[in-house]
């Protein structure tokens, strides 16, 4: 029985063993020390670490508008993110799970951009807001394109979204394919059998069979909508005049770019905060969902 336990224990430190120690290494202790810290009045350079308590809380809340600014554009660009994505995601998945030749190929098109990194594709649809657009503008004389794209904040807010939905629909396509796939065939023939259409068919045996995968997907989004920041950077650097400047953006500004890391502390425990609770209440109202259905 000893030589069995022991055995267990060791196969237990071997596989979990080495996981544990990197989650142990590479997340809490960052964020026990983030914590702290943001309660401190540190320059991230310093040896020398000043107390401030609560004050670095009370003046986010007070005296710090581009913070709150910065929340209400990331919670405006979720809203619009969330829904697009999921919606594009399931309407490519809908159409590419039907017997279409090149549907393969289309699956991959539409992958790719998910692989490309989103620094990389911010140059790029930098170049085509700015660039090709307007050579589009001159040739067609339609005034779509000839739009201050990255010029002001409500375009440049409409520009982050359409690259956002491009490279991320792509992802939520393939898990929603999946589920679609799996949706058991004797049901949709049966629903056709007693008369129903297309459209009665998608809403009332497709779409309750593949609310786990929305699940999924809604959770995958709100996670990158709210942590929006590399494509932020290399597309607007929050511009213009910070019209468009998310919150990891906004952190990242605080505690790099100002070398205040005890006030950008602060305001990544809050930005975990709400996430959290968003997420949590997104999953429960889904699994919920899933439930009734």
């Amino acid at each position: 029985m000893d030589h069995k336990r022991r055995s267990g224990l060791m196969q237990q430190f071997i596989f979990v063993g080495p996981t544990s120690l990197f989650f142990f290494v590479i997340v809490l202790i960052p964020f026990f020390l983030g914590l702290y810290y943001s309660f401190t009045s540190w320059n991230g350079i310093s040896r020398h670490v000043e107390w401030t308590g609560l004050r670095n809380y009370l003046h986010i809340f007070t005296k710090d508008p581009s913070f709150l600014h910065s929340f209400w554009f990331t919670a405006k660009f979720t809203l619009f993110g969330l829904v697009l994505t999921n919606l594009l995601g399931f309407a490519l998945a809908y159409v590419l799970t039907r017997r279409l030749f090149t549907r393969n190929v289309l699956r991959t098109v539409f992958f790719v951009p998910h692989v490309i990194g989103g620094l990389l594709l911010g140059f790029i649809w930098q170049f085509i807001f700015v660039r090709g657009f307007e050579s589009i503008g001159q040739a067609t004389g339609w005034s779509f394109f000839n739009l201050p794209w990255l010029g002001t904040g409500g375009t440049a807010f409409w520009a982050i979204v359409i690259v956002f939905v491009w490279q991320n629909a792509g992802y939520l396509m393939v898990i929603y394919i999946s589920a679609i796939n799996n949706v058991p065939r004797s049901l949709m023939e049966a629903s056709r059998v007693d008369g129903a259409g297309r459209m009665q068919t998608l809403r009332h045996v497709t779409i309750p069979l593949v609310m786990p995968a929305v699940t999924v997907c809604l959770f995958l989004s709100i996670s990158w909508s709210f942590k929006l920041f590399d494509l932020n950077l290399s597309l607007t650097k929050g511009g213009p005049f910070k019209a468009t400047e998310s919150v990891a953006l906004n952190i990242y500004n605080e505690a790099y770019t100002i070398s205040r890391f005890g006030m950008g502390s602060a305001k990544a425990m809050i930005f975990f905060v709400v996430v959290a609770i968003i997420s949590l209440l997104q999953v429960r109202a889904t699994k919920k969902r899933e439930v009734e259905l």
